[in-house]
């Protein structure tokens, strides 16, 4: 873990649970769509019971993962099982933390993961994903909801999936395969206008000098200091917030454990909502960041 997080992680606990939950009734109902499980779904649930063993003996994973042991045991997850698993985990999802928008988008995330986790994408799967959020128009306006319909309605005008689509698909949704691991999102589609663009700029022009500049997440190579003492070195301001006159919003690489969401937070939300709304602040992973200041230095 970055050790900029360190000081807080311990206060999340409650938090990073409620997520959990909802992140595992998320892939139950993305892996099985269309109403079947292979094997590298299966094992991508699978990955989801391994990376929350650290938390057996804390409620409600006390109540939960012996459920979901016992559910893969003999490596079939049988539709009974799957009704077990999602009644459970709607009787345990919490709300008591965070609120229910917030609970169902992380639960929106892990449907895409699980949709996705196999590397293909079928016209049943999207059906389901489009009922799904028939029933959840609430997060109408709540990132990625908007992209995730948009994609579906124009896909789907001719009920069928072809090559060209099902990969703008997978770019899109397998950003969320590793929703367990708190990594960042790179290319998931954003919805400007008429057009679908990338989140992060795309090969971006950074101009250090006189610009403005924050960061949100966890760096995979600097402290969040050393951040600021390199744009202040080159001439950029530092900001803690998100504004109309922020000039760059720079991603960390690996995330945050303690967001809301697997793989962003609220400063990436607002970027987004200030980009539709006309703004020309710009969206920078680390790594064209750390490629922006290398190149300086040469």
């Amino acid at each position: 873990m970055n050790g900029d997080e360190l000081d807080y992680y311990c206060f999340t606990s409650k938090s990073r649970l409620d997520k959990a939950v909802n992140s595992l009734l998320g892939i139950l109902e993305g892996v099985s769509a269309d109403l079947k499980i292979n094997d590298i779904e299966f094992g991508f649930l699978a990955g989801w019971l391994e990376e929350h063993q650290e938390y057996v003996t804390l409620h409600p994973f006390n109540e939960l993962i012996p459920v979901v042991s016992e559910a893969l045991t003999d490596g079939i997850l049988t539709e009974d099982e799957r009704s077990d698993l999602i009644w459970i985990c709607e009787k345990l999802r919490s709300t008591n933390y965070y609120d229910a928008i917030t609970a169902d988008i992380q639960r929106l995330h892990a449907i895409l993961g699980g949709i996705a986790c196999d590397g293909d994408i079928n016209e049943q799967e999207l059906n389901g994903l489009s009922e799904w959020l028939y029933n959840h128009e609430h997060l109408r306006r709540c990132w990625p909801y908007d992209e995730v319909d948009s994609l579906i309605t124009a896909i789907m005008t001719d009920k069928r999936i072809n090559e060209k689509e099902n990969a703008l698909l997978q770019v899109f949704f397998s950003e969320f395969v590793s929703v367990g691991e708190n990594k960042t999102i790179i290319q998931p589609p954003v919805h400007e206008g008429a057009s679908i663009q990338g989140l992060c700029a795309s090969c971006p022009e950074i101009t250090f000098a006189k610009s403005s500049f924050c960061f949100t997440g966890a760096s995979s190579k600097y402290t969040r200091n050393q951040f600021h003492e390199i744009i202040k070195r080159l001439g950029g301001n530092v900001t803690n917030s998100v504004s109309p006159y922020l000039d760059y919003l720079i991603i960390g690489a690996e995330g945050n454990p303690c967001w809301a969401y697997a793989c962003y937070g609220r400063k990436v939300e607002k970027a987004v909502e200030l980009r539709k709304q006309g703004s020309k602040l710009l969206l920078i992973h680390e790594h064209d960041f750390i490629d922006a200041v290398e190149d300086m230095a040469g």
